[in-house]
């Protein structure tokens, strides 16, 4: 079998951040690839307000920083270096304690040339807020790097327990740059043009669900999920959470790793997608096309959809009267069927994957399994 394992799958990637990464991963494995990004991403690299907090941090240093994720992390520093405040940042910080809310952030404090005295393993804010709370915060300061919105509790959390917080707002969520692409592929995830759409942030997922739900489109999406036409995948479980509460079927890998998320796509589009067997190899229904032996095949639309209803029978005869319902316009006769069906074999090279049965109809070759 030839071809990539994700040949001729459409996914869209609801991210804006690191969104070239994961396209490129997908892309080498023969995905195509749309971006429709649920949330923008908003950075505060000219901030006020970051750059006042920032300098109150350095004039009371912290007894403990929490670092929540690795690009707001990476942006504070950014961000105070742009201000000269930089050294003078790292100065002050560098005798803290650093907790690290996953590898990520952990990997950003050390490209500081610090070192995380912990890190939560779920890469959950509340592993991270439990933690610290069973070491005592009482009398400390405290300073937290948020991501996104900033609302995980931290901040509260760790108030209610004594501690004296400086919030670091770094970056935050913000509409969509281009909201006709996100409806356009929220309505094909639920019509039938999409094989996977892919979240890595829970407030994306939230998005994405709220467009969903005023398009009146959320249902045909799940459905589609449900019945495995489409891949719903999350990064990890944070991610997934809101999917799972609206009744979407999700996937997301045990370990939180954007290589993780691709394996499983991966092993998903392989495993599940075995196809039907035919004398020229097994033939895949993709959402908007049809690879033969690990072939995309170029079909025009209408021999993709003749095609998709002769591999939905799996070799029972479709009359010509029946196929030529699949045909546009009203002179769909048996002709034109006939036109038809002589095109996809030519299109396809397989002139052999389409049987006549004659004074009957047409039917998929497939071969004894």
């Amino acid at each position: 079998m030839v071809g990539e394992p994700l040949s001729g799958c459409v996914m869209v990637i609801t991210a804006d951040r690191r969104k070239r990464e994961l396209a490129s991963a997908l892309e080498r494995r023969g995905a195509l690839v749309r971006h429709a990004p649920a949330l923008s991403t908003i950075p505060h690299l000219d901030d006020a307000r970051l750059i006042e907090d920032t300098r109150a941090l350095i004039a009371s240093p912290p007894d403990i920083v929490v670092a929540t994720t690795g690009i707001g992390f990476r942006g504070w520093i950014e961000a105070a270096d742009a201000a000269g405040l930089a050294e003078d940042l790292l100065d002050a910080i560098k005798d803290a304690r650093f907790i690290a809310r996953g590898p990520k952030a952990r990997g950003a404090i050390q490209q500081a040339g610090l070192e995380a005295d912990w890190v939560a393993e779920s890469e959950t804010s509340a592993e991270l807020r439990d933690y610290l709370l069973a070491e005592g915060v009482d009398g400390l300061r405290v300073a937290v790097q948020h991501h996104g919105n900033g609302s995980d509790g931290l901040d509260e959390a760790f108030e209610a327990a004594g501690a004296e917080v400086q919030s670091l707002l770094v970056y935050g969520w913000g509409r969509p740059l281009q909201p006709d692409l996100h409806d356009e592929w929220i309505d094909q995830a639920a019509s039938g043009g999409v094989d996977a759409v892919i979240f890595t942030s829970a407030p994306g997922a939230e998005s994405w669900l709220a467009t969903a739900r005023e398009r009146g489109v959320l249902e045909g999406a799940a459905a589609r999920a449900a019945s495995g036409d489409l891949v719903i995948a999350a990064v990890g479980p944070v991610t997934a959470a809101p999917l799972h509460e609206a009744g979407l079927v999700v996937r997301f890998p045990d370990r939180w790793r954007l290589g993780a998320l691709v394996r499983l796509l991966v092993q998903d589009f392989t495993e599940s997608a075995v196809g039907i067997p035919t004398p020229d190899g097994p033939l895949v229904m993709r959402a908007t096309s049809a690879v033969l032996d690990g072939r995309v095949l170029p079909l025009t639309p209408t021999g993709l959809e003749i095609l998709r209803a002769l591999a939905h029978a799996k070799g029972n005869v479709l009359t010509r009267e029946q196929l030529a319902g699949v045909l546009p316009g009203a002179q769909a006769g048996a002709h034109a069927v006939e036109a038809a069906i002589n095109r996809l074999r030519e299109n396809s090279g397989a002139p052999m994957l389409v049987r006549t049965v004659v004074k009957r109809g047409y039917a998929l070759a497939v071969s004894a399994a």
